[in-house]
């Protein structure tokens, strides 16, 4: 490899709603402390995705005190009309995160498209531009921004504070992502003890979180040149995105 595919950025927003399952069962919502890896995963993949790879969270800085905000909601019910419903929110959020992608080696069709240079090199740009699609921290109310960042750079709230958040949700895996056997064509959930260190969470490997369960039979999903699929030559001739 010729550059490190690993990029490095700060995301913030005004509001972040992390949902804890558990919050969930009388349609109340509540925010875990910290972001989940799945919720980094998201906002990195909103930057630059393609199903040639897969991002891996490495760490996560907290920059700002953690503080919450309870509102009242008032969510559209299955059977019709509203129901009225608490959200507590963390508020004036802001994360370091540094990220690095891997070749997607469930995707044997697009090995051509293996190039590392030209996969960090559009992550970079579309980094430097806000991302690609539009970031959401947590949930699509609580509007998220994006920039280039060092990661470590400045002072962040719990520099000098190691702390526990216990057990939460890692993240999800899902078949077209899946690397044991045994989980390939299904859905899993997984878990871990959330450990913060001198104000920075560093995230196990998706294989390597030993508490899991597989909820159900998921088949892989099919990209389809020309149909949902850009394909190879998405960004060839240089002139999308003034990537010149």
């Amino acid at each position: 490899m010729d550059r490190p595919n690993r990029i490095e950025y700060r995301v913030y927003g005004r509001y972040a709603l992390f949902t804890d399952p558990l919050s969930k069962t009388g349609g109340e919502k509540c925010s875990y402390q910290i972001p989940t890896y799945q919720a980094l995963k998201g906002i990195t993949e909103s930057i630059y995705w393609k199903p040639t790879i897969t991002w891996i969270i490495d760490e996560c800085r907290i920059m700002n005190p953690i503080q919450t905000e309870s509102k009242g909601i008032r969510p559209i019910k299955y059977s019709g009309g509203n129901d009225l419903s608490y959200y507590t929110y963390l508020r004036s959020v802001e994360y370091q995160v540094r990220a690095h992608f891997e070749w997607n080696e469930n995707r044997k069709d697009l090995a051509q498209d293996r190039n590392e240079n030209k996969h960090f090199d559009i992550a970079r740009r579309m980094l430097e531009r806000g991302g690609r699609r539009d970031i959401f921290l947590g949930a699509r109310e609580c509007q998220g921004y994006v920039e280039p960042c060092a990661f470590g750079e400045g002072d962040g709230a719990y520099d000098h504070m190691n702390l526990s958040f216990g057990v939460m949700v890692h993240g999800i895996t899902y078949p077209d992502e899946a690397v044991r056997e045994e989980e390939k064509g299904k859905m899993t959930v997984r878990f871990w003890s959330a450990q913060m260190a001198d104000g920075v969470i560093r995230f196990p490997c998706p294989e390597e979180c030993r508490i899991r369960r597989i909820l159900r039979d998921v088949e892989q999903k099919e990209f389809v040149p020309g149909q949902n699929f850009t394909g190879l030559k998405e960004f060839e001739g240089g002139d999308l995105f003034d990537m010149v």
